[in-house]
């Protein structure tokens, strides 16, 4: 290939880990002002990086599209190796023993709206009290959780995302089933409901952005039966306000029902469809002293939270491959 700029190739072996990490953090953000205020530094410092990174490689890396720098396919398969790159280093950089009380490293949680409500608060004020200096960053997972991991942009998936492939582990921190939330006036908020009666309710369908159906619409379709909404909301998020005084009944799992329900009446659905909440991570990290330190405090911070509202009962059910809430 000729080359297209003029200015002399930059020499690969100056390039730095530093270097790599603001390409892999441009790369997740789309934006040279955001991965500036990130890194604390002038964003000419993030574009002076890129246009060096854009020589080495003789590629755009990025084009600007709506308002947002979208990656070409070669920067895209730079960043997977980067990645990988700079988390080993930083593995093999990383002391025997991690104090908590003394840290500044960076800890970065992939999860969605269900982990952003019920486990990253308690987290947080446990991580204010014990490692004040640790810097937390919360990244949406969507459908893409796993890939995140893989490409080193998060540290840990949290979340009802479960892969059997080798190269993954995981932690349930709790079992969840599907709950229905409706107004006190509904004429069925006296009493848990049958199926029959549940099938003719007024539905507000969540669809979580369209990355997944819900296990409770996938039993009902595999049972034979036909499930059309009133309503289609993309996230839980106000949905006891749209239902208030209405006839409509969301299934939501039970312990953010509870969590959202305000004066709603919760009711067990009579297609509870269980489901477990995991942490989930990669054998690169398994062994790393914060890292096995952070999931223990996610763990055990998480628990009374979730333990207080959690839905009656057990359900031995453990099937897998189930991909979102």
């Amino acid at each position: 290939m000729t080359r297209s700029d003029p200015r002399p190739r930059p020499d690969p072996s100056g390039i730095d880990f530093g270097t790599l990490e603001t390409l892999c953090l441009l790369h997740r953000t789309g934006s040279f002002t955001r991965t500036a205020e990130l890194l604390e530094v002038n964003q000419s410092a993030v574009s002076y990086t890129v246009d060096k990174l854009r020589r080495l490689f003789d590629d755009p890396l990025f084009v600007r599209e709506a308002r947002r720098q979208v990656p070409t396919e070669r920067c895209s398969a730079i960043v997977a190796e980067a990645a990988r790159m700079v988390q080993d280093f930083r593995r093999l950089a990383a002391p025997d023993s991690f104090d908590p009380a003394t840290t500044h490293a960076r800890f970065v949680i992939a999860c969605n709206y269900y982990e952003r409500l019920l486990i990253i608060p308690p987290l947080v004020h446990a991580l204010r009290q014990q490692a004040p200096g640790l810097q937390l960053e919360i990244v949406n997972s969507g459908d893409e959780g796993h890939d995140r991991l893989l490409a080193a942009e998060a540290d840990l998936l949290i979340g009802p995302f479960r892969r059997l492939e080798s190269g993954f582990m995981s932690r349930k921190l709790t079992e969840e089933r599907y709950a229905c939330l409706m107004d006190p006036s509904h004429p069925a908020a006296g009493s848990a409901p049958e199926l029959a009666a549940y099938l003719e309710f007024e539905h507000v369908l969540i669809t979580y952005g369209g990355l997944w159906k819900s296990r409770y619409v996938s039993e009902l379709e595999e049972m034979g039966h036909a499930f059309v909404p009133a309503i289609r909301v993309p996230s839980p998020a106000g949905v006891p306000e749209l239902i208030a005084g209405t006839a409509l009944v969301a299934t939501v799992p039970h312990l953010l029902a509870a969590h959202l329900k305000g004066p709603m009446r919760l009711l067990p659905c009579p297609v509870p469809a269980p489901f477990d909440v995991l942490m989930v991570w990669t054998r690169r990290t398994h062994d790393q002293p914060m890292h096995r330190w952070m999931r223990d405090l996610i763990a055990r911070s998480a628990k009374p939270h979730l333990s207080a509202q959690a839905a009656p009962g057990s359900c031995p059910d453990r099937r897998t491959g189930y991909p979102g809430i």
